[in-house]
C-alpha cells in the first residue's frame, strides 16, 4: 500500500485560511497516477466502504490495495482533500481547505504539517508505517443513498476558476473514492479478469465517476471485505460511470463484457465500458465488468 504524490511549486494561503487558486503553473496533460481509498485509522480496508460513524473514515493512498510491486503510486508532494456529496455540488467538509492538507514523501503519507495548527488527526498504516488521515469534520450527506465522496488533488492544481471545478477541485486532476456511513445498501461496480477460465488477482481497472474524476482499484481475493477476485468500486453514485481496462503483464485483453451483457470494443490495448448505476433506493446492485485475457 504505497502512497505517492506530486506537486508543482508554491501555494498561496489567503488571510482567511483558504488556499488561493494557483495562477501560473502549467497543469499536467492527464490524470494523476496512482490511487486513493478510504480506510480506518489503522489502514485496514473496511468492508464495502461502509463505516459506523463519520469519525471512523480515514484516507489512505498509493498504488492501491493488492497492486503489483511495480505499480505506479501517487507522486510525492502536498495534497488537499475534501468531502462532498457524490455529485460534488455540496461541500460537506466544514473547515477551510488550508486545514485539509497532507504531504507524501518516499512513497507514504508522512504528515499533515502543511495544515499547521488546524491539521486533521492521523493514524498509522500498520502495513507500511505511513500515516492515515481522518476526514472528519464534515456534514451529513444529502444523498438519498447515504453516499459521500472524498476528493484528493495536488494543492498546486486547485483552481477555483477552472470549468467544472468542484469547490476548486478539478475532476481531471483529482482522485476520488466513495463511502457510506451506517447505510448497508450495497451498490458497486466490480471488475473481474479471467484467463483460461481462472479469475486473476492484482489487475488494475480505472474508474471514471459521474464528475469525470478518477481512481484505480486492483482485483483481489479478500473474503473479509467481500472481495472475490474483483476490483471493487464501492458506493458508486447514481448516473453514468466508465470503467477502463488495459493490457497488463499476463493479460492481453481479448474481450470485455459490460454489465448489460454487451461487448465493448477493444481498441489497441484497452477498452472502456459504460456503467449506468441506478438510484440507491432501488436496492442492492452489483454491476460486473468481465475481462477476458490471453
Amino acid at each position: 500500500m504505497n502512497k505517492k504524490f506530486a506537486i508543482p511549486s508554491a501555494i498561496i494561503i489567503a488571510s482567511a485560511g483558504l488556499l488561493a487558486s494557483p495562477a501560473a503553473a502549467a497543469p499536467p496533460s492527464g490524470a494523476i497516477s496512482g490511487a486513493i481509498f478510504t480506510t480506518d485509522a489503522s489502514g485496514v480496508p473496511v468492508n464495502l466502504n461502509i463505516y459506523e460513524s463519520r469519525e471512523d473514515v480515514y484516507l489512505n493512498g498509493g498504488p492501491g490495495l493488492n497492486a503489483p510491486d511495480d505499480a505506479a503510486g501517487l507522486p510525492d508532494g502536498t495534497y488537499s482533500f475534501q468531502v462532498t456529496d457524490p455529485s460534488g455540488k455540496v461541500l460537506l467538509s466544514t473547515d477551510p481547505v488550508a486545514c485539509r492538507q497532507f504531504t507524501v514523501e518516499g512513497g507514504v503519507i508522512r504528515n499533515v504539517s502543511a495544515s499547521g495548527a488546524c491539521a486533521h488527526d492521523t493514524g498509522t498504516d500498520g502495513e507500511d508505517g505511513g500515516a492515515t488521515v481522518q476526514l472528519f469534520p464534515y456534514n451529513l450527506t444529502p444523498n438519498n443513498g447515504g453516499v459521500y465522496k472524498v476528493w484528493v488533488t495536488p494543492t498546486d492544481l486547485l483552481n477555483c476558476s477552472a470549468p467544472g471545478n468542484k469547490h476548486c477541485f478539478v475532476p481531471r486532476y483529482s482522485k476520488v473514492d466513495n463511502f457510506k456511513v451506517l447505510n448497508d445498501l450495497i451498490v458497486e461496480i466490480d471488475t473481474r479478469f479471467w484467463k483460461n477460465g481462472v479469475a486473476m488477482d492484482g489487475y488494475a481497472a480505472e474508474w471514471t465517476d459521474t464528475n469525470g474524476a478518477h481512481n484505480i482499484k486492483y482485483s483481489e481475493w479478500n473474503p473479509a471485505v467481500l472481495a472475490f477476485h474483483e476490483a471493487h468500486f464501492e458506493a458508486t453514485e447514481q448516473g453514468t460511470h466508465s470503467i477502463k481496462v488495459s493490457d497488463q503483464p499476463g493479460c492481453d485483453i481479448v474481450a470485455v463484457k459490460a454489465p448489460d451483457g454487451s461487448a465493448a470494443k477493444v481498441r489497441g490495448n484497452s477498452a472502456s465500458v459504460t456503467v449506468v448505476v441506478a438510484d440507491h433506493t432501488q436496492g442492492d446492485h452489483t454491476y460486473f465488468v468481465d475481462v477476458t485475457c490471453q
